[in-house]
């Protein structure tokens, strides 16, 4: 297993006013091929302006991001969309389907981008939302599903280009109990079955607890490195 995720010096200031406040102040960090990270810390940590650096949906102000051998943080706007497409996966807590598309022409966006014929699409697009226990909902709209069918859609399009590391933030969020057990177990099957990287911000302990390494920021910096040597599986 190589190192998939490797920060250096990785610092964020935004201005407020006059002022400028330091959203993450300096993190070093590796992530193995393979692994389940999770990213904790109290509201304000810095937690999911770690993840967005990570995922190249913003810029840090200073250090480095290399992800699967390339230097993210040095490529432009166009080299950066083409490296997410074809190496990243995202979960957002806000779903961020297209509201005309349905369920699964959702799932399948991702491989329509890369060029994959509908029916091919459609199909693989289709196994993830049985994947998700949200296949009965193919043809619906987003607008014609529940929150936490629509996060489980959102999930299933993640998957669906197997990716080599996949983004989440709080992918629960939206989901009672027992189908948050049943979500995250889906997902941690097709994290093992794939060897996909996967690092998750989240705020519930019994999620954490799932990755083999747990990161707890605090005032934007890591206070905390744990490596948990077993199996993930969710108890909830």
């Amino acid at each position: 297993m190589g190192i998939m995720i490797r920060t250096e010096g990785l610092k964020k200031i935004y201005r407020v006013g006059n002022e400028k406040v330091a959203a993450l102040a300096g993190v070093d960090l590796e992530i193995e091929e393979g692994e389940i990270c999770c990213i904790v810390g109290q509201s304000g940590s810095g937690k999911s302006t770690l993840l967005n650096m990570l995922a190249g949906l913003e810029k840090p102000t200073k250090g480095s991001i290399v992800i699967a051998g390339k230097k993210v943080t040095s490529m432009d706007e166009e080299r950066l969309a083409l490296f997410r497409q074809e190496n990243l996966g995202f979960i957002f807590q806000s779903f961020n389907l297209l509201p005309q598309l349905t369920a699964v022409e959702n799932a399948a966006l991702p491989l329509m981008f890369s060029g994959m014929d509908k029916a091919k699409r459609d199909k693989r697009a289709m196994k993830e939302l049985e994947n998700m226990g949200i296949e009965m909902r193919a043809k619906h709209r987003p607008s014609e599903m529940s929150g936490g069918q629509q996060q489980r859609v959102g999930i299933a399009r993640a998957f669906v280009a197997r990716p080599k590391v996949i983004f989440a933030d709080e992918p629960t969020g939206n989901l009672d109990t027992q189908t948050t057990e049943q979500v995250m177990n889906a997902m941690l099957d097709r994290v093992k079955k794939f060897g996909i990287t996967m690092v998750m911000v989240t705020h519930e302990q019994t999620l954490a607890a799932c990755g083999n390494r747990i990161v707890t920021l605090s005032d934007g910096k890591i206070i905390s490195n744990e490596i948990i040597n077993r199996q993930p599986e969710v108890v909830v």
